[in-house]
């Protein structure tokens, strides 16, 4: 046995099933032998958003892992890994590495420091009898604290070297949850219950603890209506009663008007950043915090209230508190919550209603929205979204019914970023509907991965909007786009994806849709990938409250 079959070895003993991976790298033959499918994508940074979605469905209880050549390939993939980083992400990414006499030489790439600013961990594996102490650094890095990224350069000379007969015996990793301390979640409670207007803001930490069913029993015991991050979207179910949406760089009236009212926000599972795609919090407003890393406590906010704990058992603790405060049944609906969200809600469809039933051509983005809503079945399907115009409009209005029926992304946006999520989430979660939605821009950037999801049997749907321009790009250059046409784009996105092994329409009228979607989801069912080319104008209306 030499490094790449140890390492294949240590990887299928902490659970891992598949790889996404480019070449050249020993270890995908050695992790194929070891039983490990390898997915080969056509450009590194679709595998590492592959990984990435792969850990978002799994909520981190399974790591999707990502292995590359040294040099180019640990190069191509750096933008990747930085969106993962930007998002709390935890994944694997296995580069080779220069031998140790090469190490720093220049031109070689040195993935271990220009990685370190963009995962939680870098180590490079010096010598074969380390290689199960450090993967099982690596997988305990991920499973804990707060979570991102971990780099483990795999350098070719330990790659092939025999494993010695007396290496350690391997035991998995595991993660270590804790609860609060009981005086602190008393003081949340106690705050909360005195509070005239109090507002839950969900992040994703809610779903990475899978503790969206206490959210839902805390809610409802002290009546309290509850927002998502975008990250955190899918944390809270849309259509309950007491449900905001999400608040991200748009969001919903609901969202906004409450906002503005509230006197104490109880942020849980997020790490209340100030960022360009998080609504902003008021800054009169008491703030709360429940989070499993200290350091986010007071980091943007000052937080008058917090505790350190995971979400699902400080959520426990506030049910238990709350239980104990109010009795069994909670509290009624003491200000009228219920019907103010409801009212609202009925105001800002009102508002957005025309747009999302508009018959005219070019179509507009938001009737494509609702025709997809009704052609599928929320529940059963995991949707994304590209960067720009794509996620601002679709994230209002797309209704998250169940825990990661949505990946919402942005801290950092980098176009292209949806369709590689889209498929990792396809190897995650194969029997649902996953649909990626993306600009004619977007398409650019990453397309040729359909070609990974025919050859992969992965059948995702995707959605390109072509409206032949970057939307509002106009304003950033007038003259060139006068001159130059700078901000125009060109193509037949359905035929290219035909050419890639996919099914591929071109649809022009709304009326189209609908049986373009059936046709989409029979298809995809059946293994092959699809891609629908909506042909929409040039739609600059987003909905910014929260902002």
């Amino acid at each position: 046995m030499n490094g790449d079959q140890l390492m294949a070895s240590l990887l299928k003993k902490e659970g891992t099933e598949w790889i996404s991976c480019f070449p050249a790298q020993t270890l995908i033959e050695a992790c194929s032998q070891e039983g490990i499918r390898p997915i080969l994508c056509r450009q590194e940074r679709a595998g590492v958003n592959m990984a990435d979605a792969y850990s978002r469905i799994h909520n981190g209880n399974k790591i999707g892992v990502f292995t590359m050549q040294h040099g180019p390939g640990a190069e191509n993939a750096f933008g990747g890994v930085a969106q993962a980083y930007a998002d709390n992400v935890p994944m694997l990414l296995i580069p080779g590495g220069s031998t140790e006499r090469r190490v720093g030489v220049h031109p070689g790439f040195d993935a271990i420091p220009n990685y370190q600013h963009i995962t939680k961990w870098a180590g490079r594996i010096n010598t074969i009898e380390r290689i199960p102490e450090m993967v099982s650094q690596a997988f305990t890095h991920l499973r804990n604290g707060r979570l991102g990224p971990v780099l483990l350069e795999l350098p070719g000379d330990v790659a092939h070297a025999e494993v010695p007969a007396d290496i350690e015996e391997y035991q998995p990793s595991r993660s270590y949850k804790s609860y609060a301390a009981n005086e602190d979640v008393r003081d949340i409670v106690t705050a909360l219950l005195r509070a005239e207007a109090p507002v839950i803001n969900a992040g994703q930490g809610t779903l990475y603890a899978e503790a969206t069913d206490e959210l839902i029993e805390f809610a409802e015991l002290v009546n309290v209506p509850v927002m998502t991050t975008l990250a955190g979207k899918s944390a809270y179910p849309e259509d309950h009663h007491l449900a905001l949406g999400t608040g991200g760089n748009t969001g919903t009236l609901m969202v906004d008007r409450f906002l503005q009212n509230t006197d104490f926000v109880l942020g849980i599972g997020t790490s209340f950043a100030i960022s360009n795609f998080t609504a902003p919090m008021p800054p009169e407003a008491t703030k709360a915090q429940i989070t499993n890393t200290a350091e986010d406590i007071n980091r943007d906010y000052r937080v008058e209230y917090g505790a350190v704990g995971d979400a699902k058992l400080v959520l426990q603790q506030l049910i238990e508190e709350t239980k104990s405060q109010l009795g069994e049944h909670g509290r009624g609906d003491v200000h009228g919550v219920k019907e103010k969200i409801s009212i609202i809600k009925e105001e800002f469809m009102k508002e957005w209603g025309p747009r999302l039933n508009s018959d005219e051509t070019p179509m507009s983005p938001y009737r494509v929205f609702n025709e997809m809503m009704k052609a599928i079945d929320p529940r059963n399907a995991i949707v994304t979204h590209d960067s720009g115009y794509p996620r601002n409009q679709l994230v209002p209005f797309w209704p998250a019914l169940t825990p990661r029926s949505y990946i919402g992304w942005g801290k950092s946006t980098q176009l292209g970023y949806g369709l590689g999520l889209a498929l990792g989430a396809k190897v995650a979660a194969p029997d649902k509907l996953v649909i990626n939605v993306m600009g004619d821009a977007a398409f650019g950037m990453s397309g040729l991965d359909i070609e990974t999801a025919s050859r992969s049997g992965l059948g995702t749907i995707t959605i390109v909007l072509n409206n032949g321009v970057m939307t509002h790009y106009y304003d950033h250059f007038p003259h060139a786009t006068e001159n130059w046409k700078s901000n125009e784009l060109g193509g037949i996105y359905s035929d290219t994806a035909k050419s890639l092994g996919a099914h591929g329409e071109r649809i022009h009228n709304p009326d189209e849709i609908g049986p373009a979607m059936t046709r989409a989801v029979e298809t995809a069912n059946s293994g092959q990938p699809v891609l629908l080319e909506m042909i929409t104008k040039e739609e600059e209306n987003i909905s910014t409250y929260g902002r």
